[in-house]
């Protein structure tokens, strides 16, 4: 089964034999009437939250999405099959509001040739719409997959200095560069400079790689009254396979207390 019929398999769960009808009557439409269609959407489906994960593909999370925005998908990869998908797609990326943008940047990792999308990806990652942004960056295996190192630092240096959840990007730990790293690093030190707790998920992305300050920084953690920095240094000694961490741990035993 294609990730089309997986998603239409879905989508017949959640929709009434009337949306239903509406989709399959839409489909066999040209380019154009495809695209009436994505936009027409919330006026025939309903906008319930999708309460279960949903099977379709790796790192591809849709629970607490909208079964609109699963059937504006739906409608996309069967657009971008024919002839002039690509166009039509490049106009509704043009034209879309802040709705139609979330189902657009939720179906890249599933339209044809994904990777011609690179450009209106990285473009999300710069949008000032929270629900944009997180449409690219929370759930979506895209940005793993294709981004550059430079685009994808970006990416996650947003989430970081909005106080996003970061955890919730896909293939975070397997994307971890050193540059990402050294921008890491002096960011803790700039957040402690300014009498600031640097959040947990920071030390993931950087106890696999060396720093300037590296030893510094986890003797700092281990140190600290925060049960939580206490917490991330251990994490780091555990789990790096850098000699240096391994060695802060003989000459600074964790504080514990």
């Amino acid at each position: 089964m294609n990730t089309a019929e997986l998603i239409f398999q879905s989508i017949t769960t959640l929709t009434s034999p009337a949306e239903i009808a509406w989709i399959e009557e839409k489909l066999p439409a040209d380019a154009k009437g495809i695209s009436l269609a994505f936009v027409m959407v919330p006026r025939i489906i309903a906008k319930h939250s999708i309460e279960n994960e949903l099977s379709i593909i790796t790192g591809w999370n849709w629970k607490n999405a909208t079964l609109d925005q699963l059937v504006r998908v739906y409608f996309l990869i069967h657009l971008a099959e024919k002839e002039d998908g690509k166009s039509r797609i490049e106009t509704l990326f043009d034209t879309a509001e802040m709705n139609e943008l979330v189902a657009l940047y939720r179906a890249l990792p599933v339209l044809k040739t994904p990777e011609i999308w690179v450009q209106r990806a990285t473009d999300a990652v710069r949008s000032n719409m929270g629900p944009v942004f997180d449409a690219i960056a929370f759930g979506n295996p895209y940005p793993q997959i294709y981004f550059s190192d430079l685009a994808w630092n970006q990416l996650v240096l947003k989430c970081i200095f909005n106080d996003k959840p970061i955890h919730l990007i896909e293939g975070l730990d397997k994307r971890a560069n050193q540059a990402l790293a050294n921008t890491l690093a002096d960011f803790a030190h700039e957040r402690w400079a300014a009498g600031r707790r640097v959040p947990s998920q920071v030390w993931r992305l950087i106890r696999n790689f060396q720093t300037e300050s590296i030893e510094q920084d986890v003797a700092r953690l281990s140190k600290s009254e925060d049960a939580n920095d206490r917490k991330a240094a251990e994490l780091i000694i555990n789990n790096s396979p850098l000699e240096a961490w391994k060695a802060l741990e003989q000459a600074e035993p964790i504080y514990t207390a």
